[in-house]
């Protein structure tokens, strides 16, 4: 069965996207006693607050009617920001030639839980970073969290 993230991204899609939007992710958390149900959009010419505005207006009947979450939430919607967090396989192609980050759920054989560099290419098991003493290879069920580097 489908993850709610799942469910719901394949629900609010063609919406997002019929509007002018990219459908970047969709995230559903409980922090502390709330739940959260996340979903990040972009476009070419970034994100403000009336962007974020205009997909919750468009979304936000969608979901209610088909009722996925039987807890009480709270729907954001917002930009996935200027570093951002690599999950699918399309965020991965789309950064191949760029700097990341990849923090690892525990220390590797080199006892390193982090390594920063650019990222070459990515198979489904795995991924390949440029470091400074050469490439690696990292198991992706190792990486608890892959990011974009902006330099400011």
């Amino acid at each position: 069965m489908a993850s709610i993230e799942e469910r719901v991204e394949t629900l609010i899609r063609p919406s997002i996207e019929k509007i002018g939007y990219d459908l970047y992710d969709v995230e559903y958390a409980k922090e502390g006693k709330n739940y959260f149900l996340r979903v990040f959009i972009d476009k070419t010419e970034g994100i403000d607050l009336e962007d974020c505005e205009k997909v919750n207006n468009e979304i936000n009947e969608l979901l209610d009617k088909a009722d996925y979450i039987k807890e009480q939430y709270f729907l954001e919607v917002s930009s996935p920001g200027i570093e951002r967090v690599l999950k699918k396989d399309r965020h991965l192609e789309q950064n191949i030639g760029k700097e990341i980050h990849v923090k690892l759920f525990k220390k590797d054989e080199n006892s390193k839980k982090e390594y920063q560099g650019i990222l070459q290419n990515f198979k489904e098991e795995k991924i390949i970073v440029e470091i400074e003493t050469g490439e690696i290879e990292i198991e992706r069920k190792n990486i608890a969290q892959i990011k974009t580097i902006y330099h400011w």
